[in-house]
């Protein structure tokens, strides 16, 4: 499977897991590591001998299709995921485009670790991951990672159920109600709540789009600083709020 973790397992413990995505939502997407990214993978789809159209087109329908334009180079085009690790993920420049957030920081240390237990969920590949939680100095703050295994023959992300599933099982997790869950792509949330995940959140910058039922909606648009949406699922534009909407984990 393609979906590994990267530190220990507690096989017999019943706390919660709170499941936290890394990319635009740890950190903001004012940051442009999503639209740098996108150029890195369109120059990738333009080397294997295609258009610029077509590079673009495919882009936008390996995403769709499966939450990961990689997946679809790898399905389709065999191509090594280790070279585009090489090419794309670990050729940008993180470090001169993200920082730690002290406020990010005392977020998760008020966190009450005898009543959850603190992941990360994220697509990216293991070397991004920590990359990522090194520059945000949040390593040390969560206790797992669930990460897209570039090396694996069957590669998985979100939001394939299949992800989520291994993803409590690596947490050792039987009760998908016991998962709180946090992130700024409206299908892997919606997904998650789906699978009967209990707690989930839509995690939306003020002024980045909120895409519910098909229906575009701009979260400035929205009255108050949460909404709930029918299908239970929480939309909030600033992590601070979680002390609210998750009141119940925090000391």
């Amino acid at each position: 499977m393609s979906t590994l973790i990267s530190s220990q397992i507690e096989t017999k413990d019943g706390r919660p897991v709170v499941f936290f995505d890394i990319d635009n939502t740890l950190y903001s997407t004012s940051s442009k590591i999503s639209q740098a990214m996108g150029v890195k993978i369109h120059d990738y789809f333009v080397k294997l001998g295609l258009s610029e159209q077509d590079a673009s087109d495919l882009h936008h329908k390996y995403y769709t299709q499966y939450g990961l334009a990689l997946a679809g180079l790898v399905r389709h085009h065999d191509v090594d995921p280790l070279d585009f690790d090489r090419n794309c993920d670990q050729a940008l420049p993180l470090e001169e485009m993200i920082s730690p957030n002290p406020a990010h920081r005392k977020l998760f240390q008020d966190i009450d670790r005898s009543k959850v237990r603190v992941w990360a969920l994220t697509n990216a590949y293991k070397i991004h991951a920590e990359r990522v939680l090194r520059i945000l100095n949040l390593r040390d703050q969560i206790e797992g990672v669930v990460y897209c295994d570039y090396e694996a023959k069957d590669l998985c992300s979100k939001p394939d159920p299949t992800y989520y599933h291994k993803a409590m099982s690596f947490a050792s997790i039987s009760d998908p109600s016991k998962c709180y869950f946090i992130d700024d792509n409206w299908r892997n949330v919606a997904t998650a709540r789906n699978l009967g995940w209990a707690h989930c959140i839509h995690f939306c910058e003020r002024g980045q789009e909120h895409v519910e039922g098909g229906k575009v909606l701009k979260i400035s648009n929205v009255s108050g600083a949460t909404k709930k949406t029918e299908q239970g699922i929480t939309v909030i534009n600033e992590l601070e709020e979680l002390r609210d909407v998750w009141p119940e984990i925090f000391k």
